[in-house]
């Protein structure tokens, strides 16, 4: 149910407004900016419209998938995963087995908690928003992520 009045200053001045304009062409540039070796990322510039609230990347693969990248939690309050092409495969602590994310799939990752991704397809793709846009990520032993 939508709230009875607004949560948020407005309706903004168009000038305002437009300042927080931010369009990224289709054919910006990735860069390896990221953690991973194997694949490339490109800014989506919500970083930026959100004064760094919100983050989102586009990520694909251009190398082969290395291994698992090992158990690992983000600070972060939110993580969202939508894979526009392939498959990637996590594990997360306290659940059995794996969960495969596919094309045209999302996942609404709970954030703070551990995980592993265990594989991927050569050709993947996603889209990765973050609530923030900057947060760290914690490398754990693997006898703490069981």
């Amino acid at each position: 149910m939508p709230p009875d009045s607004p949560t948020y200053a407005g309706p903004l001045p168009l000038a305002e407004a437009l300042s927080k304009l931010a369009l990224v062409p289709a054919d910006a540039a990735f860069t390896r900016d990221g953690p991973r070796a194997d694949v490339e990322y490109r800014d989506l510039g919500l970083a930026a419209a959100s004064g760094g609230k919100i983050g989102a990347k586009h990520i694909r693969a251009i190398k082969p998938f290395p291994g698992e990248t090992g158990w690992h939690w983000h600070d972060m309050t939110g993580h969202f995963v939508f894979v526009m092409k392939g498959w990637i495969e996590f594990g997360y602590r306290g659940r059995e087995g794996k969960i495969t994310v596919r094309a045209g799939d999302c996942l609404s990752q709970p954030a703070g908690v551990a995980h592993n991704v265990l594989a991927r397809s050569d050709d993947l793709e996603l889209i990765e928003i973050n609530t923030p846009a900057a947060y760290g990520t914690f490398d754990l032993p693997d006898a703490e992520a069981s």
